[in-house]
């Protein structure tokens, strides 16, 4: 199935016509509304987050027109979608109409990143571009940003949104900054992202990710030992399946991830990689990092795509100018939490 769109009213799925060729185009010809969008996996059967996203898309519709079809419905339509390019998988993009409250349904067949893209990192550029109501996923923000979206092109992955000097967000996706570790001796560097670099090389590649994740983890607190650096050794509780629990204390490694709060949309990876992040020992600190600010690493999440490394902005490197330690770490704990988490369809 290539690119189509439909409107949804009940279980009755109508197509509509268009020559549109990307999403974006097609949501440009749709009523303004809210939207949401989101990849299935394991087949086209599941997605990550999906109560999230539809929550997105229903909770709106207080003070607004009866929708055109219920959760259930929509929950319905997507599977039979789904199940037509299954057992390839599928990217949709839901609409809620503010005027009427009509349910859009656009799908295509969605292709992963190639793994070069997350082995090599991506290059993002900024532009002086905020959403006006950050609360709501307004697809208005499409035709507004559309000049700014045509720069994404060549090696150019995502367009940064700053004010102020403040990076906020991405165009399509939330931005992280990982800043250089400061070891508890006070001297500053990357030691702990080093040592979990070159632990890491040395881990069997078919090593499950959860095993991958504690052997890292072990050798980097070793590396740091010869060094010279105290660290702590701590046990948590674990999941059933291995994972430590997102709620448990942090690790006090040094690394600490910054991320606006406000002014963003607060994306559905967004909030999973923040728990995996405190999970994996990071602390979180809230505000907009500033565009000029030294970075050790840097990386970009949204539904569809993960956990995307950055490797410069503007043209300027991030870090070393490669994928980062941390950022590798945090791709891997997101992969085994979509696989245990998933909804399915």
């Amino acid at each position: 199935m290539p690119l189509a769109a439909f409107r949804l009213s009940a279980q009755r799925l109508i197509p509509i016509e268009s020559e549109s060729d990307s999403p974006d185009e097609l949501t440009r010809r749709l009523p303004r509304g809210i939207f949401t969008t989101f990849s299935t996996n394991h087949s086209g059967t599941r997605v990550l987050g999906l109560c999230a996203h539809l929550e997105r898309l229903y909770a709106s519709t207080e003070s607004a027109p009866a929708p055109s079809a219920s959760r259930a419905d929509l929950r319905r339509a997507l599977s039979r979608l789904a199940a037509s390019n299954a057992p390839g998988e599928s990217r949709f993009r839901l609409l809620m109409s503010a005027a009427d409250g009509t349910v859009y349904v656009i799908v295509q067949p969605f292709t992963p990143l190639a793994k070069e893209i997350y082995e090599r990192g991506v290059k993002v550029i900024t532009a002086d571009l905020v959403r006006h109501d950050a609360r709501l996923k307004d697809s208005g923000f499409i035709t507004e940003s559309q000049s700014a979206r045509t720069r994404v092109s060549g090696d150019v992955f995502e367009v940064l949104l700053t004010k102020n000097g403040k990076i906020y967000e991405g165009m399509t996706s939330n931005f992280y900054a990982v800043l250089p570790v400061i070891a508890s001796d006070g001297r500053v560097g990357r030691v702990f992202a080093e040592a979990v670099s070159r632990s890491s090389e040395a881990i069997p590649a078919r090593s499950s990710v959860i095993a991958r994740n504690e052997a890292i983890s072990s050798l980097g607190r070793g590396l740091l030992r010869r060094v010279g650096v105290s660290v702590r050794k701590e046990r948590y509780p674990s999941t059933s399946s291995g994972h430590r629990s997102t709620t448990d204390p942090p690790r006090n490694d040094g690394a600490t991830l910054v991320t606006a709060r406000t002014g963003i949309l607060l994306g559905v990876t967004r909030r999973a990689v923040l728990r995996l992040a405190r999970g994996e020992g990071m602390s979180i600190r809230y505000r907009a990092p500033r565009v000029d600010e030294n970075f050790a690493e840097a990386f970009l999440t949204s539904s569809s795509r993960g956990v995307v490394p950055i490797i410069s902005i503007d043209g300027i490197g991030v870090g070393e100018g490669r994928v980062g330690a941390w950022t590798k770490r945090l791709s891997l704990a997101y992969q085994a939490y979509v696989e245990e988490r998933s909804e399915s369809l």
